[in-house]
């Protein structure tokens, strides 16, 4: 059978690159983007030609609460300042059905967003159907997020993306959370959301580097026929961060794929923008690379390290206990039960220590 590569195209397809900076990004930085912050990345990768640019607290809109994490500004400030710094890049918003509402879709249309982003787990495309009526009843672009799509069969992310289409999705997205999916286990999902959606709707992919493999992974989508992927300045995200904005667009552009994106400027928006304002550069270590590896979502990162060191217990220890339960996004607050289980089984240890002794 032989195999179609890039370079068997003659004119190449563009991708669009969406980016998450400010909004994946926003869990690295423990939600706390300032306006003047979101000012100047927004300038940045505007004047790099990046057509969208995500502006909302890490789990969306409606996402800041005590379970979360509470943001330093309001979401629909920080939304109308990246309008208003914005002089060609559309503003998208994300929104999880249950944790925001049609109510904050509506406060962020109206402070200038224009493309929602509307985000469930990855068999529970059904809670998405109302928000998508109502986010093109708005008049604004429409995304789905299939999240953790790992843990479903290409199959069954198919009769997924199918409902999310059907509800008024414009383009649908394999969401690799946990950046769990390797190689062709992410070109397979992607392929079988293309063959069940591909005439009605656009595919997209949305990476994450716990594994390392979010820019190849992106690489093999595109080959698929996803025309949209997502990245994230320096990677900055949850886990080990989301695939590189600035790798993306030169990867693409070492393939002769266009973007639209001016490589060397998003690399003077990572370096000289975004590095500096950042507490620390997302990275595979330990922990994030555990995540990939059981299969944990990416956001759990910073929840399980703080949990490890109160009950000093090793986050990486938790995070597998994560993924041996299966906790999706929301669950959050379960991350607590595990860091205490772990450190009662440590000190039960050490009273059958003494014990013996």
């Amino acid at each position: 059978m032989s195999v179609t590569t890039l370079d068997d195209v003659a004119e190449k397809p563009a991708i669009r690159i969406t980016d998450s900076t400010l909004r994946d990004g926003s869990h690295a930085m423990a939600h706390r983007f300032t306006e003047d912050q979101v000012r100047s990345v927004v300038h940045a990768l505007d004047a790099a030609g990046v057509e969208v640019i995500e502006v909302t607290h890490g789990d969306g809109l409606g996402g800041s609460s005590f379970n979360y994490g509470f943001s330093a500004v309001d979401d629909v400030k920080l939304v109308a300042a990246a309008v208003d710094e914005a002089r060609q890049a559309k503003i998208a918003v994300l929104l999880l059905p249950g944790l925001g509402t049609v109510r904050n879709l509506k406060e962020a249309f109206d402070a200038g967003a224009s493309v929602a982003r509307v985000a469930t787990h990855c068999t529970e495309a059904d809670v998405s159907i109302q928000h998508f009526a109502a986010a093109r009843d708005l008049g604004m672009e429409t995304v789905g997020f299939l999240m953790l799509s790992h843990r479903a069969s290409p199959a069954k992310l198919a009769e997924q993306a199918r409902i999310m289409a059907d509800a008024g999705a414009e383009c649908v997205y394999v969401v690799d959370s946990a950046g769990a999916l390797v190689l062709g286990d992410a070109q397979a999902r992607v392929q079988a959301v293309i063959d069940e959606i591909g005439h009605q709707a656009q595919v997209g992919f949305h990476g994450h580097q716990n594994l390392s493999m979010g820019v190849a992974n992106s690489v093999l989508a595109y080959q698929a026929g996803a025309r949209q992927v997502d990245g994230a300045l320096l990677a900055l995200g949850a886990g080990a961060g989301n695939s590189p904005t600035e790798v993306l667009a030169a990867t693409f552009e070492r393939l002769g794929v266009p973007t639209g994106v001016d490589v060397q400027a998003a690399l003077a928006a990572a370096e000289d923008v975004v590095k500096p304002i950042i507490p620390r550069l997302p990275h595979m270590d330990r922990s994030s690379i555990v995540q990939g590896y059981a299969g944990v979502y990416s956001s759990f990162l910073l929840h399980a390290e703080r949990a490890g060191a109160r009950y000093g217990v090793p986050p990486h220890e938790i995070l597998q206990r994560v993924g041996e339960a299966g906790y999706v996004g929301g669950q959050e607050d379960m991350i607590i039960d595990i860091a205490l289980q772990l450190a009662q089984e440590r000190d039960l240890g050490d009273l059958a220590g003494v014990g013996t002794r």
